[in-house]
């Protein structure tokens, strides 16, 4: 019996770090509502790397109603899609190269999902970040807030 608790007792303290772990990925749907299924993503500094994982779980394509996960300071938020539809869908609604950008998957159509992973340590805690979809229309409606956690 005494060797029986003191497995039990192992067992359970040795699953307690992985409870206490950070979380460091995030699955966002996207559908042909123009929604995202969050408006709300908590991003700790103790990640290596943070996963976000975009799902487009509509049916229409991405030339009628394309998704995209960009990430930036929430006061550039704005000159980003604007500069976006500049680049047009051969750049996914993302000017190449403009570094106001943090973090940005591909531009998806309906069934398809795609990724991106960003350092979280380059964030500031307490900053403002905003993340949003970049298709033409959407970003009034598909945006939320990333929030930095020790």
């Amino acid at each position: 019996m005494r060797y029986s608790c003191l497995l039990v007792a192992l067992v359970l303290f040795s699953a307690a770090p992985a409870s206490f772990a950070a979380n460091c990925t995030a699955t966002v749907e996207a559908n042909d509502a123009m929604q995202f299924s969050t408006e709300h993503i908590e991003v700790s500094q103790s990640c290596e790397t943070f996963k976000v994982v975009l799902k487009h779980v509509g049916d229409l394509s991405l030339q009628a109603m394309g998704h995209d996960w960009v990430l930036s300071e929430t006061n550039d938020m704005w000159d980003v899609v604007n500069a976006g539809n500049t680049a047009g869908v051969d750049n996914g609604y993302v000017k190449p190269g403009d570094e106001r950008v943090i973090a940005a998957t591909d531009l998806i159509g309906g069934g398809e999902q795609t990724s991106t992973t960003f350092d979280p340590s380059k964030l500031e805690k307490g900053g403002n970040y905003s993340f949003y979809c970049t298709f033409p229309g959407h970003a009034s409606q598909m945006k939320g807030e990333l929030v930095v956690v020790e």
